[in-house]
């Protein structure tokens, strides 16, 4: 384990902290521009029936075909809006949470900021704090994350033709007739896959710390393999729940919507009908493309949010 080591002059804890939300907002730029398209693929791929697409390719050349480019980057408003807070929200509060556990459960007698800062903290805390900073965005991710999906998944190519033209008319239509718990639809399968947020950041830690010992690498370098590689291992960990969670946030809402009739009153039931398609096979349809995304994707966020990290006073 590696020591903490002290710095000559340490400012409050509060000036410190906000150089996380600062940076966290370049991290969701980076990775809404470089992941959206792929994960426009995984969405459509984990909530529509196995004969319409027989893989990722196909799902991508009709999409193109029938929608043009821009068809992958359906859904792409609220997360660019929201990815910038999300991301704020997400490494600012780890990295206070990180603070917090270093200095008052795990005993460090100094703290540094930012996700590579050499600190007593073990990969232990590091996944706590993980999971304390999935829970506390997850109240800003579920009205974004459902509002998206529900966009991804409008296959028509006019805008007449779908039942939203938007995002904004996404969320009016959906709080005229359900209210604030109709935008919220999804929040408990939300804070379920945000949980492995524990595997994510226990795991950057402790590729971080391999990298910095055993390779030359320069600390850009080591923030983009370590964050490509970590977020391998949070989607190996947490796959099967972003996709009951998909499930639920494109079930029909009913009532005077107009959009079906609702198939899944509980978590549980969103998951038995996914076995029930295809056995535990059906719990990893779509991912792909969501594993091919999450190497450059959060790598280039991470990097993005560290060197902020350093640039900032």
């Amino acid at each position: 384990m590696e020591e903490a080591t002290a710095s000559p002059v340490s400012p409050p804890a509060s000036v410190r902290d906000y150089k996380g939300f600062v940076a966290g907002v370049f991290s969701g730029i980076a990775k809404l521009t470089v992941g959206h398209p792929f994960d426009t693929v995984k969405v459509r791929l984990q909530t529509t029936q196995s004969s319409r697409f027989s893989g990722p390719l196909q799902c991508v050349l009709q999409t193109v075909r029938h929608e043009g480019v821009t068809g992958l980057y359906k859904g792409a408003t609220p997360p660019l809006v929201g990815w910038m807070f999300m991301d704020s929200v997400m490494l600012g509060s780890l990295n206070v949470y990180r603070r917090v556990l270093a200095e008052h459960v795990f005993g460090a007698d100094s703290w540094a900021p930012g996700l590579e800062a050499v600190t007593y903290l073990p990969p232990l805390g590091h996944g706590l704090a993980g999971i304390m900073a999935g829970a506390t965005v997850s109240f800003i991710a579920a009205p974004v994350e459902h509002v998206k999906a529900r966009l991804q998944i409008q296959y028509a190519a006019l805008k007449t033709e779908r039942l939203y033209s938007g995002p904004l008319d996404c969320v009016r239509k959906i709080y005229a007739h359900h209210g604030l718990r109709g935008i919220y639809h999804g929040l408990s399968a939300t804070l379920l896959f945000r949980g492995f947020f524990f595997f994510w950041w226990g795991s950057y830690d402790v590729l971080s710390r391999v990298l910095r010992r055993n390779t030359s690498l320069s600390a850009p370098a080591v923030n983009f393999w370590a964050g490509g590689l970590s977020a391998q291992v949070f989607w190996l960990t947490s796959y099967p729940s972003d996709l009951v969670k998909q499930r639920i946030m494109t079930d029909p809402l009913g009532g005077g919507l107009g959009d079906g009739e609702r198939r899944f009153a509980r978590w549980r039931d969103a998951a038995a009908a996914v076995y029930r398609e295809g056995g535990w096979r059906a719990y990893w349809r779509g991912f792909l493309p969501c594993f091919l995304r999450a190497f450059p994707a959060n790598a280039m966020a991470l990097v993005a949010f560290e060197g902020v990290m350093r640039t900032l006073p």
